[in-house]
């Protein structure tokens, strides 16, 4: 009996392709509409997402397969969805991030602010966090944790000064991980799910004190959470910050760029600032105690133990050398690209694609993906050294050029291509709901919910999406929610990012378990943690981080978006009459 129970777990996701397509038929064949077709297909691909019984970035394709064979799309209309303008943005700005990766700009970044910060208990603590934070709000969030949690563990060493030092050193691969493990962990964020990876330590760590381990622990959740937290705060920082843009874009066509990367940051960028502090005070609490003044290092400290920690970040930065050209040239490059999106069409002043570019209507017809793109050329035109006649080392006597900042060979290794069709897919799901009717009919069957408060309404559907979110991928939480809460809130007259963003907020709120997202596998691989201790850290903050994005949707996001509305451009998809002079009771 046990040995029939292992080989149906070992085939479970066989089993699961092929029976889950067959037990979901009685609903497209009691229910021959296109509205049933259309929920058949999506509740499909919902739980091959949720059991990954195929890689998620196949499961996305579907739309392609059975909207046109059930009467719903077009293929051309459902392929055309696959590469859509946020598509676009996604990869010109990896194409940038891959630059600033392969180049080490951003362990330059990472070693520097350390220097700075110190090693006091609180303030590396924070040092740590808003290094993170920060290169997580322009590259992969699985890279920078796998490059940041080995130089944590290696000035970790070094502070609490163990005996074997260079014993347990061999089991931790320090700053060995992030060359070859970037381009491993960037695959499993495609996938939105992951699984320990990095070699864990073999042994137990006895020789540490109770009080050491605490700090090893919280050094490490502070690296993984920080990492999910600054991947909010800009638009391209984490997927599901573009899953929104192409779906208000998709649902609602007719929307003026409202979601663009000047208007996100406003309301995003304070959020991640409010959370990563409250984050930053919880762990302290939690690990090391109330004891500020010790935390802060006011009490007795071991300063020789301090200056090897120190020394460990300086050997790592004088390691780096001076900065090369290349790393100038991207680092002017990044700058520049970050001033082009914040000035494109900033809503409050006229931006320079309201000047240079403009459409019939004076909006820009420059997109935050033509800036991405546009200095990503550059970064394939430019070359890495200051142009000059070098001999070429295999072929002697012969003249060689430099490479380009930037070139195929690396984009192909590190590019996660699977997320395009991940994205496309979720667009495509977006587009087969409104042309079949199912939104319509989801929207009529949600106007009950009117009588609820609006600000409850928010806080609820952010509960319910966090808790979804720590046992599925953070791009399908997204892709499966954001189109029922569009449809709820034109059934409620409600404004539809009032439920749209803060619930694209709270799907990066996967702070509980090791497999949730790959940060946290990332940090959990390297041993020290036990399941039990990220879900204590992890469920308070959770909470913490819904009540945050509460506020924030209640405040700061009601002048950025023009929350207190219902907008006219939401108005030409809903079946229900609000009223005319698109005023509704603001939340």
């Amino acid at each position: 009996m046990a040995t029939c129970w292992q080989g149906l777990w070992a085939y479970r996701s066989y089993l699961i392709v092929l029976l889950l397509p067959i037990l979901l038929l009685p609903l497209p064949i009691l229910v021959p509409s296109k509205e049933a077709y259309c929920a058949y297909t999506i509740i499909l691909m919902a739980l091959f997402w949720c059991t990954e019984a195929l890689p998620l970035a196949v499961t996305a394709l579907f739309p392609i397969i059975l909207f046109p064979m059930m009467g719903i799309l077009d293929a051309s209309e459902v392929c055309i969805e696959y590469l859509k303008d946020t598509n676009v943005l996604f990869i010109g700005g990896l194409f940038v991030a891959i630059a600033v990766e392969h180049w080490n700009l951003h362990k330059r970044i990472a070693l520097s602010v350390l220097l700075l910060i110190g090693v006091r208990p609180a303030l590396l603590l924070l040092g740590f966090m808003l290094v993170t934070a920060f290169l997580s709000m322009w590259i992969s969030n699985t890279a920078t944790t796998a490059m940041m949690v080995p130089i944590a563990h290696a000035v970790l060493e070094q502070l609490h000064g163990t005996p074997k030092d260079i014993e347990e050193g061999t089991d931790n691969p320090t700053f060995e991980l992030q060359e070859p493990n970037s381009k491993k962990e960037v695959t499993k964020l495609d996938n939105g799910q992951a699984t320990p990876v990095a070699a864990a330590p073999s042994k137990p760590k006895i020789q540490k004190t109770q009080e050491q381990i605490r700090f090893t622990q919280c050094m490490s959740l502070c690296v993984c959470y920080s990492a999910s937290i600054g991947g909010i705060a800009t638009l391209t920082g984490t997927t599901p910050n573009l899953v929104l843009q192409g779906q208000v874009s998709s649902i609602f066509p007719q929307n003026p760029n409202v979601v663009n990367f000047a208007s996100w940051f406003g309301f995003a960028f304070p959020t991640m600032v409010i959370l990563l502090i409250l984050a930053w005070l919880w762990l302290q609490v939690l690990f090391l105690g109330f004891n500020f003044r010790k935390n802060f290092g006011f009490g007795e400290q071991e300063n020789e133990r301090k200056d090897a920690a120190l020394q460990v970040i300086h050997r790592e930065h004088k390691l780096l050398g001076p900065m090369s050209f290349a790393e100038k040239a991207v680092t002017i490059l990044f700058v520049a690209l970050v001033l082009l999106w914040f000035t494109r069409e900033p809503g409050f002043f006229e931006g320079w694609g309201n000047l240079a570019f403009p459409n019939d209507k004076g909006e820009s017809m420059a997109s935050d993906g033509t800036v991405a793109i546009f200095i990503s050329i550059i970064m394939f035109i430019l070359p890495s050294k200051i142009p000059g006649l070098t001999q070429n080392p295999e072929k002697p006597g012969r003249l060689k050029a430099p490479p380009a900042l930037l070139n195929w060979k690396t984009v192909s290794e590190k590019m996660p291509w699977n997320i395009v069709f991940l994205l496309g897919g979720g667009f495509a799901l977006a587009k087969g709901s409104e042309k079949s009717g199912l939104s319509a009919w989801l929207g009529d069957k949600l106007v009950p919910l009117q009588s609820i408060p609006p600000p409850a309404t928010a806080f609820l559907l952010c509960l319910l999406v966090a808790t979804f979110t720590e046992c599925a991928s953070n791009v399908a939480t997204t892709t499966l929610f954001l189109p029922i809460l569009a449809s709820m809130a034109q059934a409620i007259c409600l404004h539809p990012l009032y439920v749209m963003l803060p619930c694209t907020l709270a799907a990066s709120l996967a702070f509980m378990l090791p497999v949730a997202t790959p940060p946290n596998a990332i940090v959990f691989s390297f041993g020290g943690l036990k399941v039990s201790d990220m879900a204590r850290a992890g469920f308070l903050l959770n909470i913490i981080g819904v009540l945050v994005i509460t506020l924030a949707i209640n405040s700061w996001a009601i002048p950025i978006f023009d929350l207190h509305t219902f907008p006219f451009w939401a108005q030409f998809n809903t079946t229900t009459q609000c009223l005319l002079n698109t005023t509704t009771p603001g939340p």
